[in-house]
């Protein structure tokens, strides 16, 4: 190779590399034949192939036949007019996108001043046209959403409107033109334009409460929502005016509904605390005491179960508004939930004024209240407690009230009770009572004595009541009554309940399986128990567990029970019918339950409380009233059984009367498991020997 040749070499390399590296793609094509004679790697590649290969080709081939017939135009402009072309088109990129590209045409004219050929330069405008398609479409959804958003937007540039949409006119009362050039601070409450301005001044993009002013000199609380923002080619401020006036509204509901019973009206416990701290507070400042009064209503829940929540509630307001009514201005009540209200007696009142003000409570709730055409009538029970005297703050008043008016039940209901010291301490025990008996709960200290039933007719042995007591490690045996209150308030009835249930079927299974029980034994059951959403499978996986049939089992559940709520009540014994135990109904005569809903209720045996069986025969009242029970149960023909027989006198009425069964310390006190078992195999009343068992 010669030294000119070697130059031409590097020339032509130096060329080419030129070429491949500028930031446009170039080709030159030949005039007469349209192929392509040089091109880069750039215009190689833009079109999906590499610089040698293009060479030797149309540009139809390279570009596509369509695409040549699209651009054909601006290639015979530039051929006729022998001048530079330039348009624009979008190409496939590989990644599927559309690219835009820029194309320059420019006529190769040769030294006889003929076109010889054409370059072609191609820059890649793809990233330019994106921006400018983007802030198109930008604004187009920007003017959009100024028309179709439900909430006002204004454009400002140094304080000045310089756009706003239709619900901002709305909202203002003004039209376009009247609002356009003005100065925002002119439409922003006198009272909030130096915070507006401030905002205005910092740039700040932030969110806060104003009013702004209508057209008709209305103040209307909104929100404004500012933001900076790129807009008709500035920068301006955006602010979105929000009408606050339903949510201000709501806010205020809200804030009532929060501070206040929505039943009756009156303040709620979060009111009433804090009003009170405000008292103690101002009292501890020199100012005169008060006196706290905790009032409950006597029985309310059998309104409720009896009439229904809606005679329940219409008593509820009526008792709440004869409360305020009979306090002074500067007096407070609230309710505390359910039937429990509580009222404040500023002032400082003297014992007597504040015992005065309880009386006539007592009166004006007592009386006689027509609701829905029925005369309904439930008394208080009130506790007092005085400050400072009986509590330093709010929760230890209300406690000691709360104290004093279950005092007041105690004593008979209806009546008033002051708090006393010896009250509080006889809470306490009861608080240890509770907590000695959750360990007792842990440490299994329950034993069941078992009590026969008999039958008044024939002596023979027709059931067992299984009756709990507490084996307390210091005290001995202690009795139900003792306990069971306590352990029913503190929800620890669930698992007792589920002992004695556990319990009494795995004796029951026992003596079935020796041949010395056919007969059911009774459970009694707490409302808590029965109420419990589980206890139907409860009561069948004891049974399972036990391998006992449903036969020898009876539960039992008082009147008050079955009137909770009669629809589940009855769909829940239906449930535990199909398992084939007995349902009995104890303590009949001391509730409220109609005829019309036992007739309903799945039941089998009645059991009249022993209160009516302890004055027979002599007294009248309760002679009257288990005549009635035998003779409506023997009516619906179901079982009854007289509980507390004591006497032979007893017995006797009882037979004279048709009764059926009995139970009581005449024929055998309850007894441990094993002087039960004691008690059947032996001879005479009871024994095998003389009472052949009744199948079940």
């Amino acid at each position: 190779m010669t030294d000119k040749e070697h130059q031409l070499r590097t020339e032509l390399d130096r060329l080419r590399l030129l070429a491949n590296n500028v930031p446009v793609a170039v080709a030159y094509y030949d005039a007469a034949t349209f192929t392509c004679q040089l091109a880069n790697r750039g215009y190689a590649a833009m079109f999906g192939r590499d610089e040698h290969e293009v060479v030797g080709m149309t540009f139809a081939q390279i570009i596509g036949e369509e695409a040549a017939q699209r651009i054909d135009p601006q290639v015979q402009t530039m051929l006729r007019e022998r001048t530079q072309a330039a348009y624009e088109r979008e190409l496939p990129g590989p990644d599927g996108r559309t690219r835009y590209i820029e194309v320059l045409l420019l006529p190769h004219i040769d030294e006889q001043d003929q076109i010889a050929g054409a370059f072609v330069l191609i820059a890649d405008i793809t990233r330019h046209r994106r921006a400018e398609i983007s802030l198109r479409q930008s604004e187009e959804r920007l003017a959009k959403f100024m028309q179709a958003s439900a909430e006002g937007i204004v454009f400002h540039k140094g304080g000045f409107i310089t756009d706003v949409n239709p619900p901002l006119l709305l909202l203002l009362g003004y039209t376009l033109d009247e609002m356009m050039g003005r100065k925002t601070l002119e439409f922003v409450a006198p009272a909030e334009r130096a915070k507006v301005a401030a905002v205005i001044a910092a740039g700040a993009e932030i969110t806060y409460d104003s009013v702004a002013v209508h057209k008709d000199g209305t103040l209307i609380p909104v929100e404004f929502i500012v933001r900076t923002m790129q807009h008709q080619d500035t920068q301006q401020r955006m602010t979105i005016v929000r009408d606050r006036r339903d949510r201000v509204e709501a806010e205020a509901r809200i804030h009532h509904m929060a501070h206040h019973d929505s039943l009756t009206g009156l303040p709620n416990r979060t009111t009433f605390d804090e009003r009170v701290q405000s008292l103690i507070e101002r009292a501890q400042h020199g100012e005169p005491g008060f006196a706290l009064l905790f009032i409950d209503l006597d029985h309310f829940k059998r309104v409720n179960d009896s009439l229904g929540h809606v005679v329940g509630d219409t008593l509820l307001q009526t008792v709440a508004r004869r409360i305020a009514a009979s306090l002074r201005g500067n007096d407070l009540v609230a309710r505390f939930g359910g039937d429990e209200f509580v009222v404040v007696l500023t002032g400082a009142p003297p014992a007597e004024a504040v015992r005065e003000v309880a009386d006539k409570l007592l009166a004006t709730v007592g009386a006689v209240v027509d609701v829905l055409g029925q005369d309904i009538s439930v008394t208080p029970s009130i506790g007092v407690a005085m400050y400072p005297q009986h509590g330093k703050s709010g929760a230890e008043l209300i406690k000691h009230a709360d104290t004093a008016m279950y005092d007041a039940k105690s004593r008979g209901r209806a009546n008033c009770s002051f708090f006393e010291p010896r009250m509080a301490a006889a809470a306490i025990a009861e608080l240890a009572l509770e907590g000695r008996l959750a360990q007792g709960v842990r440490a299994h200290e329950f034993v069941l004595h078992y009590q026969p039933q008999l039958s008044l007719a024939t002596g023979r042995l027709v059931a067992v009541e299984a009756l709990i007591r507490w084996a307390h490690p210091q005290q001995g045996l202690i009795a139900p009554s003792e306990f069971l209150p306590v352990a029913e308030a503190r929800r620890l009835m669930l698992p007792i309940g589920q002992w004695v249930l556990d319990e009494a079927l795995a004796s029951a299974a026992r003596w079935h399986a020796a041949g010395w029980l056919k007969v059911p034994v009774a459970v009694n059951l707490s409302s808590m128990q029965f109420r419990d959403i589980g206890f139907v499978d409860a009561v069948r996986s004891a049974l399972q567990r036990h391998g006992c049939p449903g036969a020898l089992l009876e539960l039992e559940l008082t009147e008050r029970m079955l009137m909770d709520d009669v629809l589940a009540v009855r769909e829940r014994l239906v449930l535990l019918k199909r398992l084939g135990l007995r349902i009995a109904v104890d303590d009949f005569g001391t509730g409220y339950s109609s005829l019309a809903h036992l007739k309903d209720l799945p039941i089998d045996r009645l059991k009249i409380d022993r209160t009516f069986i302890h004055d027979l025969p002599s007294g009248r009242g309760s002679a009257a009233i288990a005549r009635a029970i035998i003779q409506m149960a023997q009516s619906l023909n179901l079982g009854v059984v007289a509980e507390g027989v004591e006497t032979e006198a007893q017995r006797d009425w009882l037979v004279a009367q048709g009764g059926d069964e009995v139970q009581g310390f005449l024929f055998a006190a309850p007894m441990p498991a094993t002087d039960f078992e004691a008690w059947i195999m032996a001879p005479g009343d009871g024994g095998p020997a003389a009472v052949a068992p009744r199948a079940a």
